[in-house]
């Protein structure tokens, strides 16, 4: 009975519209006899499981090891994965994925809807305590939140696998955009079988076993990472690159001295480099809209005291020059920000910001008034406290300009700190610190992927901020046909609260040679996959 009624609901079935699924190589192309590609990230990866994965150059690696539902094209849309479509219920809350019967792990195992369920009760069970848990909380999975609580077990998640190639998912909720939802590292699949076998160090190379394109077969701490092609990748026919080395450089500079020596195909453009590396190297030079902001955040739990006067935050927000950032010390094409949401962020209208209207010097005007009126500054109580931010020429450059600023026009004095990447995360995510560097990238290209962050239950609220009619207005978005005006007011509460201050939005700056093709440039998301780049003849 329960059976009939299910099959019953479901009455749209989404068809995705891409055949292309990896390398798409002209014909006639001569491609290089060397197919190993070399880029250099800044930090080792906090993970590479993942169901624990939490950062960027950690998840461009996940990508390649495993697939997900689905995956993204070079403009952004889901194109097939694992799954090849999915029916929706006619009340949206229930959705019915289809998987291809020729995916395998790189074991030789068939890939089956079971280690989806696998993955997905992983990621919302305490006891791996997955820094991303909340992702699935969002998605609005039946009892994700429960038992993220712990009020209810992993068991009880609503995601099912009628037969080994059917994954459904029953949400609390009608969710807008939850296809887009699942080419998310953290909905990844997950081979049981050798996470029981070698535990935390499953994910070692030898040990790890994956569904994706590649596979892991070295991986030296804060060195470099290997990966290979998977000979039972379902697509591997199609696929160009062999080898794909990621190499840890912390340092800009020697990142940009071992790209001109040739060791890297890829690496990130030094701040305030990006004019003299186009005029040298114009066909290898890019910039291209990002879908991540940059933001500074207050410790509002257990931070200076001062920080719980909303004048002081305003002040602090209003005194930065965010012109001088973006056009005189990261020059990248970066855009200048005033609300939290980047404007490359699919149908979202940037709301009217009241301060963002004003000329700089009222904006210091403004800033100076305010410090006074809080008793602090020049004339006022000393203000001083320390800013946090993980190791980066360009988080340097930011952060010296920034402390610059607020020491000459409001008497401020800041402190800088400076820590490697996973030691930053945690102290970050713990509140262990006053003032501290905040980014995000989209997980998928909606405006609540970056306002969520500030609902008060979400697991990177760093602030801890909380606002009862911002919560109101989330939850109402979730289901809401225009969440455009919901959306809108947010925006306006942050900039009246600011929670955070809004620095810049991001514009995608990288040095890559002109002999590797296939990067997804109108991407905003900057989502790649190895198996869709290849590397042509010079």
């Amino acid at each position: 009975m329960k059976k009939t009624t299910f099959a019953l609901a479901l009455t749209f079935t989404t068809a995705l519209s891409s055949t292309a699924f990896a390398a798409d190589v002209p014909t006639g192309t001569k491609l290089a006899a060397d197919q190993t590609y070399t880029y250099r990230i800044l930090d080792e990866f906090a993970s590479l499981d993942p169901q624990l994965n939490e950062g960027v150059a950690g998840s461009v690696v996940l990508r390649d090891l495993f697939e997900g539902l689905y995956n993204q094209d070079s403009e952004g849309n889901n194109v097939p994965g694992v799954a090849t479509h999915h029916d929706v219920s006619a009340d949206n809350m229930t959705y019915t994925f289809h998987l291809r019967q020729d995916a395998k792990w790189s074991d030789g195992k068939p890939v089956t809807a079971h280690d989806f369920v696998y993955g997905w009760k992983r990621a919302v069970d305490p006891a791996l305590a997955s820094p991303y848990a909340w992702y699935m909380e969002l998605m609005s999975v039946k009892n994700g939140a429960e038992i993220i609580s712990g009020e209810k077990t992993p068991d009880d998640l609503g995601v099912s696998a009628t037969d080994d190639y059917t994954f459904v998912v029953n949400l609390t909720q009608p969710l807008p955009y939850f296809a887009e939802m699942v080419t998310h590292t953290t909905t990844f699949p997950a081979p049981k079988w050798a996470v029981e076998a070698h535990g935390d160090s499953w994910i070692r190379p030898g040990n790890m076993v994956g569904n994706g394109a590649y596979t892991l077969t070295e991986h030296v701490l804060k060195e470099r990472s290997t990966r290979v092609r998977n000979p039972n990748y379902w697509d591997n026919e199609n696929t160009v690159l062999d080898t794909v080395v990621a190499l840890v450089i912390g340092d800009d500079a020697q990142g940009l001295t071992r790209y001109r020596a040739g060791e890297l195909d890829k690496t990130d453009i030094p701040a305030g480099q990006y004019p003299a590396l186009k005029d040298e190297f114009p066909a290898e030079a890019i910039a291209v809209p990002r879908l991540c902001n940059y933001y500074f955040s207050y410790n509002l739990a257990s931070g200076p005291e001062a920080f719980q006067d909303v004048r002081v935050r305003k002040a602090l927000a209003l005194a930065l020059d965010r012109n001088v950032i973006v056009d005189q010390v990261l020059q990248g094409g970066q855009f200048p920000a005033y609300n939290f949401t980047p404007s490359a962020t699919a149908g979202f209208d940037v709301p009217e910001i009241d301060y963002a209207g004003l000329s700089q010097a009222e904006r210091d005007a403004m800033a100076v008034e305010l410090l006074a009126e809080a008793g602090y500054g020049k004339g006022g109580k000393p203000l001083a406290f320390k800013y946090l931010y993980n190791t980066s020429e360009a988080h340097q450059s930011v952060a010296i300009v920034a402390t610059q600023m607020w020491k000459q026009k409001l008497g401020i004095e800041v402190t800088l700190e400076n820590q490697e990447w996973k030691v930053f995360l945690e102290n970050r995510g713990n509140q262990n610190f006053e003032m501290a560097r905040g980014a995000w990238c989209g997980d998928y290209n909606e405006a609540s992927t970056f306002l969520d962050l500030l609902v008060s239950s979400s697991g990177y609220n760093d602030a801890k901020f909380s606002n009862a009619r911002v919560d109101e207005l989330m939850a109402m978005a979730k289901s809401s046909q225009d969440a455009g005006p919901l959306y809108t007011e947010v925006e306006q509460i942050l900039s009246q609260e600011m929670p955070v201050i809004p620095v810049y939005h991001y514009s995608a700056n990288m040095m890559l040679k002109d002999n590797v093709m296939g990067w997804p440039v109108k991407n905003v998301q900057q989502q790649t996959y190895s198996k869709d780049l290849f590397k042509v003849a010079k």
